[in-house]
C-alpha cells in the first residue's frame, strides 16, 4: 500500500515536500509514512484526498450493490423495514 502511495505520488510529479504542503500534512509525517507505513487515518484521508484516491476509497467502503432476480424482491425489500438497530442476544 506504501508502495503504490508513493508510485501515484511520483506518477502526479510531486516532491514529498510538495505532497505534504498540498495535503496539509507534515514532511516528517509522510516521510515517515513512506518508510515505515505508519500513519493516522486522518493523516492517510488527507493524502488520498491530495492523490486524488479518496472517492474510490468511499466507493470500495459502501459495500455491493443490492441485486434482484424478480419484480417481487425489488418490492419486498422496498416495504420492509430498515433496521436501525441491533437485537440484544
Amino acid at each position: 500500500m506504501v508502495a503504490n502511495r508513493r508510485k501515484r505520488r511520483l506518477k502526479l510529479d510531486f516532491t514529498q515536500k510538495g505532497l505534504a504542503s498540498r495535503s496539509g500534512v507534515p514532511l516528517a509525517t509522510l516521510g515517515k509514512f513512506e518508510q515505515q507505513g505508519n500513519l493516522s487515518l486522518e493523516s492517510f484521508l488527507k493524502l488520498m484526498m491530495a492523490l486524488d484516491l479518496l472517492a474510490p476509497l468511499v466507493k470500495a467502503t459502501e459495500g455491493p450493490q443490492e441485486s434482484f432476480s424478480s419484480i417481487d424482491e425489488v418490492i419486498a425489500s422496498e416495504s420492509a423495514p430498515v433496521r436501525k438497530r441491533v437485537r440484544r442476544s
